[in-house]
């Protein structure tokens, strides 16, 4: 039997639920906590949810747990664990340590010790005299202690889960892809009877990410991960899971829009949904928000509008915001979604929201303003290649 290991996700703070519901649809049991949803798995499932995650950071594997109440205490808990399991001779292993409620509060005193704990552990098990080489794959540890419960966990995957390898470098500041698609999976939308459209694309990453949910692409399947330069690693398995992932993709038509006022982030975008392999599922187009026009019903909007953070931007995007608001509004069988740090934007789009979600962009309180639409069923259903001409396909 292939051993159990606690695991975890973690997330940006308010997307828990977001990331519960993967999991559990997964097929596997959690429990939430600020920032991290907790479940047991093997290295294979370590595998697999690094793989198919979409709104998760990490995965983390939970090596010990226990109570430390001074620095003696916490240097023989983590000298006792036993790392060699883990850390061959020649693995760089940096330590970050973070210490909410506790007695222990310094930070860079935890990492310090904790490191020295490792070392002598790994020196007499390696019959090291000198320094640990450190010349080898990287274990990542973390060692977090709240209310003086310290929990020590190994990073597997690296650089975070949102760097799905399909974004190139733009201009300010995207949003994350994984923030993105935690958005996505927030809506009602079905993508096979349901447009899904972002007016305000910039380097289409809503879009992106919601074709790559729509055609059952692993957001993984790019990238590398830490877990593979583990010495427990087994590459046949994850190898197995690449393929099994590929063969699961659909290859349905889908109504998926983006648009933007900047024709370079529209291009952009292309290219963005090019390297994603998603580029013949999304019709991008430059077209400002006030000019949008649409009779096609039962579709879903999720946009991510400029915030008007300085001064000088401001009355721009208010004006943006009442644009909205006119030009959505009245698409009353449309679900509508939108992300900004503006609390006042229930005004200026002129409509209180359905629900208002609280979220952190980074280190930016931001609001996703949910407007439910009540789609009407009653109007057949058609493939929609364009949201001004809509055609109806067999």
């Amino acid at each position: 039997m292939a051993t159990k290991y606690k695991l975890m996700a973690a997330m940006a703070g308010g997307f828990e639920a977001v990331t519960a519901r993967e999991l559990m649809d997964m097929g596997y049991q959690t429990h939430n906590e600020t920032g991290r949803v907790a479940f047991e798995g093997t290295m294979a499932d370590v595998y697999r949810t690094n793989l198919w995650l979409r709104s998760a950071d990490r995965i983390l594997i939970v090596l010990k747990e226990f109570k430390a109440l001074t620095f003696d205490d916490l240097f023989e808990s983590v000298k006792a664990f036993p790392w060699e399991d883990w850390l061959p001779m020649t693995a760089h292993f940096p330590v970050t340590a973070k210490a909410v409620k506790s007695k222990l509060h310094s930070e860079p005193d935890i990492q310090s010790i904790a490191k020295k704990a490792i070392v002598e552990r790994l020196s007499t098990y390696y019959h090291r005299r000198t320094r640990l080489p450190e010349t080898g794959s990287t274990y990542h540890i973390d060692v977090r202690i709240t209310k003086d419960e310290v929990r020590l966990t190994l990073d597997t995957t690296g650089e975070s889960l949102f760097k799905r390898g399909y974004r190139a470098e733009s201009a300010g500041a995207p949003l994350k892809e994984n923030f993105a698609a935690a958005l996505v999976l927030l809506t009602r939308w079905h993508p096979e009877d349901m447009p899904f459209l972002d007016p305000t694309c910039g380097s289409g990453t809503i879009p992106i990410e919601a074709a790559l949910l729509a055609r059952n692409i692993a957001p993984g399947i790019q990238r590398h991960f830490a877990f593979e330069e583990f010495q427990v690693f087994d590459p046949q398995e994850f190898a197995a899971q690449k393929e099994q992932a590929v063969a699961g993709q659909k290859n349905d038509p889908l109504m998926i829009f983006g648009q933007d006022i900047d024709q370079n982030m529209v291009e952009l975008s292309r290219t963005n949904a090019q390297k994603a392999g998603v580029l013949h599922d999304i019709r991008f187009k430059q077209l400002a928000v006030k000019d949008f026009k649409t009779s096609v019903p039962n579709g879903v909007i999720v946009a991510n509008p400029p915030y008007g953070k300085r001064l000088s931007d401001a009355a721009g995007v208010h004006e943006l915001y009442k644009q909205m608001g006119d030009v959505f509004r009245p698409l009353t069988t449309w679900s509508k979604y939108f992300l900004t740090s503006d609390l006042a934007f229930e005004n200026l789009y002129g409509a209180k929201a359905t629900k208002r979600r609280k979220l952190y962009n980074g280190a930016m309180r931001v609001d996703f303003f949910q407007y439910w639409g009540k789609p009407d069923w009653k109007q057949p259903k058609a493939l929609v290649t364009s949201l001004s001409d809509p055609v109806k396909e067999d």
